[in-house]
């Protein structure tokens, strides 16, 4: 049985020498035999790593493992404080059993920082949003400090630094903040000097919880808000004329929005307010593209911009984080207009007459901010003359009755920013100057509420009388945006032509 096997082999080998000697000698080329070469070498060389110790080995990682990425951590390193003793229950003299509580990690972040602007020569605001708990129950402190840049250059050595306390500014939530809020910090440096225009720097936030998570535990942490580059500012653009005469801050976009919707306000809006105004949109979700075609052209035009803002909701604050997008929006765009405006996609200003926006506003520019009255119209009665003709008639035009119930309502409002630090919904509670609020017969807005999220035909109900009661609310009709849309559907042929005739509600 030994013969056979060993015979078996043997002809095996001669059957393999064949065929290599054979490739060898007749079929291969110069390249190839240099490759069977390397490939021996190469296995040789593995094979002898196998049986050397590890300290012998010339790489940090197995020779059949794939190169990884290394990270490098920019965080400065603290010393980790051993975690406090766990609590235990106690029987009390009274008798009551105190139940104990072990608190482990934090359920929200400290800070996350949105955006930092500079707001003249010495200083700055930083937007971002906070752990409502931790304002609640704890007295968090932020400090400023700004590393002027000596040598032109990004190490940490070159920096000389100021360092001030900064100033949070205060917001009402009324009771509508969630897991997070809202944080302004306004950054000023008394000895900063110009200098700073030439050399760079860099703004860093200190963020401290004394006592918001703890009692007993002091956490602090250090955000670089802000970077310049030398020669990336100058104090002359804090006096400059503005670009824009008027610019719109827009909340948070959410939801499956009507593409027709905001095809009309948009053209309604540019019309008004003129040539020199743009058009801040933030999407939270709701500028799908059948949205996005309809700005495209008012884009490309330079009245719009589209900011993607989805990953604020991460952070589970109020309304999709409006009022931190709203303050981001004051700062970025602060010394970029005369005057800003906030209101939302389903209002519209209105003024009575034949005043001009320019006109009006000239006889407001000794006040930092005016409030608008609203007019609230129904969604859903329409004309009874319209009947089979409502596909060819535009939100505005079709919707006429206007509810008249004595309530207070809502106002939004404009403000001149350069005097403004924090801003919010419907008005602003950290400006410098006199505010107004404008009689309805100067200016007002007409609110269609819920319009814009409504994919479908808005007229539910008909009426022929100029008034009716629904539901016990009083309703009168009130034409005058109705008498605008001719107007407005020629502005908008005029300036971007038939691109949007297509539109879907």
């Amino acid at each position: 049985m030994g013969k056979i096997q060993r015979s078996k082999f043997r002809k095996l080998g001669e059957r393999r020498k064949g065929i290599i000697g054979f490739m060898w000698r007749y079929n291969c080329a110069s390249e190839l035999k240099l490759v069977f070469i390397a490939l021996l070498l190469f296995c040789s060389v593995a094979t002898v790593f196998q049986f050397l110790p590890t300290r012998f080995y010339p790489f940090f990682t197995n020779v059949t493992s794939c190169p990884t990425t290394t990270i490098i951590s920019t965080t400065t390193s603290t010393t980790t404080l051993p975690p406090p003793q766990q609590p235990t229950d106690q029987i009390l003299e009274t008798g009551h059993i105190k139940r104990s509580f072990y608190p482990v990690g934090t359920a929200a972040y400290n800070f996350v920082l949105m955006s930092a602007y500079r707001g003249g020569p010495n200083t700055f605001a930083v937007i971002g949003l906070s752990s409502k708990p931790l304002h609640d129950y704890g007295h968090p402190t932020y400090t400023c400090e700004y590393q002027t840049n000596q040598n032109n250059n990004n190490t940490s050595s070159s920096f000389s630094s100021s360092v001030v306390e900064g100033n949070k500014l205060s917001f009402q939530d009324f009771g509508f903040a969630r897991a997070y809020v809202v944080i302004v910090v306004n950054c000023t440096f008394p000895q900063l000097t110009t200098t700073t225009t030439t050399t760079g720097g860099r703004l860093l936030l200190h963020a401290s919880t004394n006592g918001g998570y703890d009692r007993s535990i002091n956490s602090t942490d250090t955000i670089i808000a802000l970077t310049e580059p030398p020669n990336s500012w100058h104090p002359s653009q804090f006096l400059s004329p503005p670009k824009y005469d008027y610019l719109y801050c827009g909340s948070s976009l959410f939801g499956n929005l009507s593409p027709q919707r905001v095809r009309e306000w948009i053209a309604y809006h540019v019309r008004l307010f003129g040539a020199k105004s743009h058009f801040v949109f933030h999407d939270a979700g709701g500028i799908h593209p059948e949205v996005m075609e309809v700005l495209k052209p008012w884009i490309e035009l330079g009245f719009a911009t589209v900011h993607d803002i989805k990953d604020q909701e991460r952070f589970d604050g109020f309304y999709h984080n409006q009022m931190l997008i709203l303050n981001d929006c004051l700062h970025r765009h602060r010394f970029a207009t005369k005057w800003m405006f906030f209101f939302d996609v389903d209002e519209y200003i209105y003024l009575p007459g034949d005043s001009s926006l320019d006109s009006v506003m000239d006889t407001l520019g000794g006040y930092t901010l005016f409030q608008i009255e609203q007019s609230s119209m129904s969604n859903r009665l329409c004309l009874a003359q319209d009947d089979g003709q409502f596909n060819k008639k535009w939100g505005f035009e079709k919707l006429v009755y206007k509810n008249t119930k004595k309530i207070r309502r809502d106002k939004k409002y404009a403000i001149q920013p350069r005097n403004v630090y924090a801003t919010g919904v419907h008005a602003s509670e950290n400006f410098v100057g006199k505010s107004t609020r404008l009689p309805d017969n100067l200016m007002k807005y007409f609110h269609y509420q819920g319009t814009v999220a409504q994919r479908r035909e808005l007229c539910q109900q008909l009426v022929q009388d100029g008034s009716t009661t629904v539901e016990n609310v009083p309703y009168v009709r009130d034409t005058s945006l109705r008498l605008m849309a001719p107007s407005v559907k020629k502005f908008e042929l005029d300036t971007i032509g038939y691109r949007l005739q297509d539109t879907r509600v």
